[in-house]
């Protein structure tokens, strides 16, 4: 409020003796745009999107983000979690978590990674993104608290900046229920700053060896790093020395596992009918819950593990309280959405979007398009990062695209060189392949080799899929003008 004039020469009248003011320090740094507060948080280490060999061991530790939310309020305390790990398929038991929640009438943030298109994608509250205004001041408010804890800790990578912000937004907005999925690992990730009502494992397979070790008990050891004492553990059936780490693991923190299928029963079928055609559907029964021949909203037989999954998660969450219902549960899967996997992005010609990034999902997607997508020849733009099993992704391809464009994404700094993936694939196999500089390219020749009944499919890097989604929806724009 503006200070009267009266009030102004009261004071000068009476002279007091002069003070020293102390000026508060803010707490929020004022970016000038929404723009400005991306450049700044691109700026900082991105482990997603740089090469192993430079990762250091310095980048993977808790202390710091556990200083960086202390000195915000220690926000996640006031929060309940659903915390998600493993190698391929949190993104699906995540989705499908959240859209049963949202349908029993719960507010339900949910913090996923990489995005596709835009960077706020990784952090929604039922369904809607933080919006711009939020997301400036968020960055701004974590980089003074972040500034303040450099020195002691050095600077905070992006992703721990964004799991921050987004643990931010979930308390201020008071969620029910956040859903974390672990970006990298599990056990040093950032998110495993909070404590959950219930964790769940997805299947796991080898993925940054380099950074999680080359064997998969040693991985999924890691990945196991977010079970906290007496906080209900769910996994799924997958390999033996998988299932015996994993065991250990939640015995050492006194965590109870259940393994879905063995001690939770668990069953599924793939099946096609009139109405819906291909689909799996599944059945799952607890002592709270019973849920018959649920169809499974994700295509691919794979997704009836993740259905599973999702349901022993809501499962858990009833018997500690939440008060959700099965009816409504069933009638969210139906709504689940997944942008990315198995997304038809373009239908003349047809084009399907999979994130697939590993052997093992890369495997499953060949399988999910065979038994859901009819098609007469399928051309495959393949990209990858360089820290892969390349070999053991170009034998996937090899066995289920009948020609390949090799190349790769824009501005993607792990980005095998797709010169390098042709001739490592033609010591594999004799079938027809191009290189493309650009996804726009690899598109474009794509749609010379295509007709009417072939499918075009762009997999092998959430970042190629992401260009991708971006590029056709830009195509779709100019079309509408």
């Amino acid at each position: 409020m503006p200070k009267s004039p009266a009030a102004t020469s009261t004071r000068r009248a009476s002279r007091p003796a002069k003070k020293t003011t102390v000026r508060k320090k803010s707490t929020v740094k004022a970016f000038p745009s929404y723009q400005a507060a991306i450049r700044c948080l691109y700026d900082r280490v991105d482990v997603e999107r740089t090469r192993a060999v430079r990762l250091t061991p310095d980048l993977f530790k808790l202390d710091r983000m556990r200083a960086l939310m202390n000195r915000l309020g220690n926000p996640q305390e006031s929060l309940k979690f659903v915390h998600v790990g493993g190698t391929k398929g949190k993104g699906s038991v995540a989705a499908m978590t959240a859209s049963s929640l949202e349908a029993c009438g719960c507010a339900v943030g949910v913090y996923t990674s990489p995005h596709l298109v835009d960077i706020r994608e990784r952090m929604t509250i039922n369904g809607q993104m933080i919006p711009t205004s939020v997301f400036t001041e968020l960055m701004g408010r974590c980089s003074i608290a972040d500034e303040a804890n450099t020195k002691r800790h050095g600077q905070a990578t992006f992703f721990e900046m964004t799991t921050a912000m987004a643990l931010c937004w979930f308390a201020e907005q008071a969620v029910d229920v956040a859903i974390m999925e672990v970006g990298l690992g599990g056990r040093l990730d950032a998110t495993n700053v909070i404590k959950p009502e219930v964790t769940a494992i997805t299947s796991i397979s080898y993925d940054h060896t380099q950074l999680l070790g080359n064997t998969l008990p040693l991985i999924a050891t890691e990945k196991a790093g977010i079970f906290k004492p007496g906080v209900p553990a769910l996994t799924i059936q997958q390999e033996p020395e998988v299932i015996e780490a994993l065991k250990a693991a939640a015995e050492a923190v006194g965590a109870p596992l259940q393994v879905i299928g063995k001690d939770i029963d668990f069953s599924y079928r793939f099946e096609a009918t009139p109405r819906i055609g291909p689909h799996t559907c599944v059945c799952l029964s607890t002592e709270h819950s019973n849920f018959e021949h649920v169809n499974v909203p994700l295509r691919g037989e794979h997704q009836a593990l993740n259905c599973g999954l999702a349901l022993a998660i809501l499962d858990k969450l009833r018997s500690r309280g939440f008060e959700i219902s099965e009816s409504p549960i069933i009638e969210g899967l139906t709504h689940t959405t997944l942008p990315g996997r198995m997304d038809m992005a373009w239908n003349d010609p047809r084009i399907l979007l999979d994130g697939a990034h590993n052997g093992a999902s890369l495997q499953a997607l060949i399988r999910s398009i065979g038994a859901h997508i009819p098609y007469d020849s399928m051309v495959m733009i393949f990209g990858c990062s360089e820290d892969k099993d390349v070999d053991d992704l170009l034998k996937r391809v090899s066995l289920g695209a009948d020609k390949i464009i090799f190349t790769r994404a824009k501005g993607a700094g792990r980005a095998m060189d797709p010169h390098e993936l042709q001739r490592r694939f033609a010591e594999l196999s004799v079938k027809m392949t191009q290189v493309a500089e650009t996804l726009p390219d690899a598109i474009n020749l794509a749609g010379r080799a295509v007709g009417r009944d072939d499918l075009i499919c762009i997999t092998g890097s959430f970042y190629l899929v992401g260009e991708a989604k971006k590029h056709l929806n830009d195509l779709r724009s100019k079309k509408k003008r």
